[in-house]
């Protein structure tokens, strides 16, 4: 067993979602979305550390490790999962960051996905994207989407990925999952080929550059489901995004072919663990029906602060509907005109 496989045992029981290594520095995990130090391990030197990592690294790794001082592959650990690994150097010397999968893959009823996100999952061409910062659930959601499929449809799944990350078995559908510089050169070129494979549905791990993209879009237009990610906030910036990766004299044509192929992108943001309860929407303070001037505001706000917002949002609405309110000297608002 390798040595660091114990770090893997103790960063599992703690349910952390990341373990840290660094030279001259314990090894930290990210628990609850805090970073925290591991309790009983002492600091590793440069050699310790090149030692510990390159025990686990496959050798195509080592060999890209030592020409970029980069590389990403995935590690199997039974009991525990996969991690998807990631080598650098810094200068402190050889370091790396581990993020850890889980064997089962959360259904969607776990995670709570709504049903409009399950929609997607029933459509038979276009271009759907998950999209949010680092750590804000990406994968996890794309794993269940991908599983919803698996389980209700009879289909055929080609993924696309850089490592592998969830290991989806063939329940209804046929499933291959292909890994950047393992089983293919690049993203661009696995998505060409599966033109040629008969797919249904092609997941692409991550957009990342220009060709990819375009390659991605033309997959969609030409009948078949594409899912993809990206590292943007927003679902509006997500069009963007996309358009502005094209030269000026291609955007136009883009924002065609986005608008014939597109489907709805689901934007996700990162949370606290403790904040989070599967299967709980998430409901803005001014859902439908609820009056702005009754918003429940937090009690931790002064009255004045709670003054302040009340006023703010209805003269949002107010300009909605064509009418503003104005403040008499008293501070008071004037009624609306009727």
């Amino acid at each position: 067993m390798a040595w660091i496989d114990n770090l893997f045992k103790m960063m599992t029981e703690k349910k952390a979602s990341d373990l840290h290594m660094t030279s001259e520095h314990v090894p930290m995990i990210r628990e609850s979305g805090d970073m925290m130090q591991l309790q009983g391990v002492p600091k590793l030197s440069r050699e310790q550390m090149s030692q510990i990592l390159m025990e686990i690294c496959p050798e195509r790794n080592k060999r890209q490790y030592e020409e970029t001082w980069d590389t990403d592959f995935a590690y199997a650990l039974e009991g525990c999962g996969r991690f998807r690994s990631n080598y650098f150097m810094d200068r402190f010397g050889p370091g790396a960051v581990f993020r850890r999968i889980p064997d089962k893959i959360l259904t969607a009823e776990q995670l709570g996905l709504p049903p409009a996100i399950l929609k997607l999952c029933e459509y038979k061409k276009g271009l759907v994207l998950v999209t949010g910062p680092t750590g804000s659930g990406k994968s996890t959601t794309l794993a269940a989407m991908m599983d919803f499929i698996n389980s209700t449809r009879r289909e055929h799944i080609i993924t696309i990925e850089d490592p592998v990350e969830f290991v989806h078995p063939a329940k209804q559908c046929l499933v291959n999952q292909r890994e950047v510089h393992q089983h293919t050169k690049s993203f661009a070129a696995a998505l060409r080929a599966a033109l040629r494979e008969d797919p249904d549905i092609v997941l692409v791990g991550e957009m990342r550059d220009l060709e990819t993209t375009r390659i991605a879009i033309e997959t969609a237009e030409t009948g078949h489901l594409v899912f993809g990610t990206l590292h943007t906030s927003t679902a509006s910036s997500t069009v963007d995004r996309i358009i502005n990766q094209f030269p000026s004299n291609e955007q136009e044509q883009i924002r065609l072919q986005s608008a014939r192929g597109g489907r709805p992108e689901s934007a996700q943001e990162k949370r606290r663990r403790s904040s989070y309860r599967p299967g709980n929407p998430v409901r803005h303070p001014r859902s439908r029906g609820q009056h702005p001037r009754r918003q429940n505001l937090p009690d931790s706000l002064r009255d004045a602060d709670r003054r302040a917002l009340r006023h703010a949002a209805a003269q949002r609405c107010a300009r909605k509907a064509g009418q503003v309110r104005h403040r008499r000297a008293d501070g008071s608002l004037r009624p609306l005109d009727r």
